[in-house]
Parts: structure tokens; sequence; C-alpha cells
């Protein structure tokens, strides 16, 4: 383990030169596999019978990320609310983590974790999400043998800053207040 000045030099440096040629070997990879491929939507749609929440159930959002991200009219509101912000990176990155999880194919696996790497992940990615430095790296770790837990420290950061940010204010929204009623 990388601790200390000391040890940075020689062993953290050739540690991370080692992780960054094992993911751009994994990144170079997809190209033989891209046609087999079905990529995480770009943007996540509400589904088509998404049933409008009770004021009650609504209610409940207030106290509970998880519970608004698993409605879909929850969640689909959550990101028109973030999108009219120009701040839904995080629950983009959220939704195409938990669709990550879900595949089976190590192939589809390994392209999909070099896409949300890109997207999201890598410094100056199209929708980069905050995460320290150290969670960005052992995320970049993980990616070297992607795995279903590959983005789960990544994840729960992330869902921790949606929940202390994103949901007060997309509680005290016009829109939220008005499900509510």
């Amino acid at each position: 383990m990388c601790k200390g000045l000391a040890a940075l030099p020689h062993t953290c440096l050739e540690r991370a030169k080692e992780i960054k040629t094992k993911l751009g070997t994994l990144i170079q990879k997809h190209d033989s596999a891209i046609d087999f491929i079905i990529p995480y939507p770009e943007k996540p749609e509400k589904p088509p019978k998404a049933q409008k929440p009770s004021p009650e159930e609504a209610l409940q959002w207030r106290d509970s990320l998880e519970k608004l991200l698993q409605n879909p009219y929850g969640l689909s509101s959550f990101l028109t609310f973030l999108r009219s912000e120009f701040s839904e990176e995080n629950a983009e990155f959220w939704v195409a983590c938990e669709d990550y999880k879900k595949t089976k194919s190590p192939v589809k696996m390994a392209e999909k974790a070099r896409k949300i790497y890109e997207e999201f992940i890598q410094t100056e990615a199209p929708k980069e999400v905050n995460i320290d430095h150290f969670t960005k790296a052992v995320t970049m770790k993980n990616l070297v043998e992607p795995s279903p837990t590959s983005f789960d420290m990544a994840q729960k950061r992330i869902f921790a800053l949606m929940e202390k940010d994103s949901l007060p204010r997309f509680v005290r929204s016009e829109f939220y207040q008005e499900l509510i009623k």
C-alpha cells in the first residue's frame, strides 16, 4: 500500500503506471467485441407506464434517496430536475452503475466499464463526477479486472453527494411540491 511521501517516488508511481497500462489495455480490447455490445442508454428514459405516485409515497422521497431512485417516476422526475439545473451527471452515473451491476457477460461488462470510465471517471470526462483521488484510484484499480463491484466505492460516494446536496434541492423544487399536494 502506498503510504507516506517516502514510498511515493518508487512504489506508488510504479503501481500507478502498472494500473494505467492495464487500464489502457482494457480500453483497447473493446474493438474486437464492439459489434456484440449493447451499451447502457445514454439518457435514461421514463418507463412508458410510470405511475404518478400518491402524495404519501412522494413524501417518503424527501427522507430516502434510495426510495426516490427505485421508483421509476421518482427517478425520471429527479433526472428531469437535475437536467434543469445542468447537474445530472451524478444521477446518470448512478443509473449507469446500476445497469452495469446487472451485466452478466464479461465482454459486455468490460465494454460498459470502459464507457462508464470514459464518460464519468476519467479526468476531463464529458460528464465527470466529483470523486476524491483515493476513490478514483481504487476504481481504476478495480477496472483492471472488471467485476460487478468495480464501481461500488465511487457509486456510494456519488450517492452520498446526491443525498446531501441534490435531494434537498429537489425536495424544495416546485415540481416536487406539486407532487406532494
